[in-house]
């Protein structure tokens, strides 16, 4: 069953990760009000949302605005919505908003082709974030990819809390 979430506005954006460092689960979060909705989704898609934000800023006036600190922490329950696939990103000059939507991941087919029923059925979340809010954002993003596992100083991988077996050190 898909649900359909839209915000022209936030009061909080943020994205956290539950878990220990190579086990984490990374969640983007939107709240307005009472309500509140939670995706679940990759780091990799964090570090992909971070860095296109960061170039659609830089062509942009810096923000008035900030988060709140506290704004950027998770709020819980963290009872997740939906995982994300197809992320896209857009900015409004008339209103001076971000427009981020994020929509939910569909299985595919043995040919790689989406499941008909699945797209028709997928959820969305869509908000329109101010840049004060895409900039709390991108650091937050920054600050939780720097959180991580440390990398190996010899095949740049991630090193486990139990170990690492480097392939370049066999």
């Amino acid at each position: 069953m898909s649900v359909y979430f839209e915000f022209d506005e936030v009061d909080a954006f943020t994205i956290g990760a539950v878990g220990r460092p190579g086990q984490r689960t990374f969640l983007i979060q939107a709240r307005r009000g009472g309500e509140r909705v939670t995706v679940k989704c990759e780091k990799q898609q964090a570090a992909a949302i971070a860095e296109y934000l960061t170039k659609v800023l830089h062509d942009l006036p810096p923000p008035d605005d900030r988060p709140m600190p506290g704004a950027l922490e998770l709020a819980v329950p963290l009872d997740v919505a939906f995982v994300l696939g197809p992320v896209g990103l857009g900015y409004d000059r008339t209103t001076e908003m971000v427009l981020l939507q994020l929509d939910e991941f569909v299985p595919v087919d043995d040919e790689g082709e989406p499941e008909p029923d699945a797209l028709d059925d997928r959820s969305r979340l869509r908000v329109f974030l101010t840049r004060g809010q895409v900039v709390g954002l991108c650091e937050q993003i920054q600050q939780l990819l720097a959180a991580g596992r440390p990398n190996c100083m010899w095949c740049t991988l991630p090193i486990d809390p139990d170990g690492h077996v480097c392939p370049r050190m066999n």
